[in-house]
């Protein structure tokens, strides 16, 4: 694949990869040893949607990476005065090295990449948030959570089935490990996404489960992760949604079910008294704040493997 748009066109051994790229990286940025692994290199950032994380996360990356990046909103470029993705693709992707874009329909994407000569990286779809659960990920790995053939962690996700429960079905399902989600009724993840990663634990052993009651997602799990109740575009439903999603917050009670050593994760912004609680998400069991620092790195294992295949020079073991 030339492309990052979803964990669903990766394997387990690329995921990994990427990620051992990543944990690598880190370490010598905390040394302060340079990885200039992408020298020169100049990233093209389209920005349909506001981010804080993924527009500082891929700027200072690029940056520590030897390159430098290129930020383009709706008011930078032609493609809000109506200029075809494919024209938008080919041109941008004739002058950079790499393009990260942060979209509305995952099919804009789609497009975008399959015009684009060089990677294309989603930052956010409204379907997927790849680059988020690669982070999510690293930070398991370094509270002792990852994948082993002595270990399979088991992972409850609460709230709505939106592009973040996606991607966690997507690397639940191609990690191997248990994954529970619980949604209310009228706001479960696509059934046909949702078939695609019962599929893939057929492969990786992975245990899916959709239900209703996030009590019975959270017993016993060592990791509990929650997204808004309300997306960007989804302003109007605030009212109706907070209504759905009563019962569903993540409060001390509800990780008071999960294993002693559970961490809880949110790929932020955050709304306090809604999805969860300041106390949950301000206590010794959160790991938010290590899991934002990770989109950096994370981001940087993404870029350097896609660039090095890219250029079939990828020498990574």
């Amino acid at each position: 694949m030339k492309d990052f748009l979803s964990l669903k066109d990766y394997s387990k051994e690329e995921i990994l990869q990427m990620i051992a790229i990543a944990q690598d990286i880190k370490i010598k940025h905390s040394k302060s040893i340079p990885t200039p692994l992408m020298q020169g290199c100049t990233l093209a950032m389209i920005f349909e949607k506001n981010s804080t994380r993924t527009r500082v996360s891929f700027e200072t990356g690029i940056y520590q990476l030897g390159g430098m990046g290129l930020f383009l909103s709706n008011r930078d470029i032609q493609l809000s005065r109506g200029e075809p993705i494919k024209d938008t693709a080919r041109v941008i992707g004739s002058m950079v090295d790499m393009v990260m874009i942060r979209t509305f329909e995952h099919q804009r994407l789609e497009e975008f990449a399959s015009y684009c000569p060089v990677p294309v990286i989603n930052g956010l779809s409204d379907s997927f948030h790849p680059v988020q659960l690669m982070a999510d990920y690293l930070t398991m790995l370094e509270c002792g959570i990852g994948v082993s053939e002595e270990r399979q962690p088991v992972v409850a996700y609460i709230g709505d089935g939106n592009n973040m429960a996606h991607s966690w079905l997507m690397l639940a399902s191609k990690l191997g490990f248990e994954l529970r989600i619980a949604s209310p009724l009228g706001y479960e993840v696509d059934s046909g996404i949702a078939s695609l990663a019962q599929e893939f634990a057929k492969t990786s052993r992975s245990k899916i489960s959709l239900l209703q009651d996030p009590q019975e997602a959270v017993r016993g799990a060592n990791v509990v992760t929650t997204d808004t109740w309300v997306s960007m575009g989804q302003e109007d439903e605030k009212e109706k949604r907070a209504k759905a999603f009563g019962a569903y917050q993540v409060n001390q009670e509800l990780m008071n079910l999960a294993q002693d050593e559970a961490i809880f994760l949110h790929c932020l912004p955050a709304y306090r008294g809604y999805e969860v609680s300041e106390e949950v998400l301000e206590g010794k069991r959160s790991r938010v704040f290590l899991e934002a620092q990770n989109r950096l790195h994370a981001q940087k294992g993404i870029m350097v493997y896609l660039y090095q295949k890219h250029k079939g020079t990828l020498c990574w073991n």
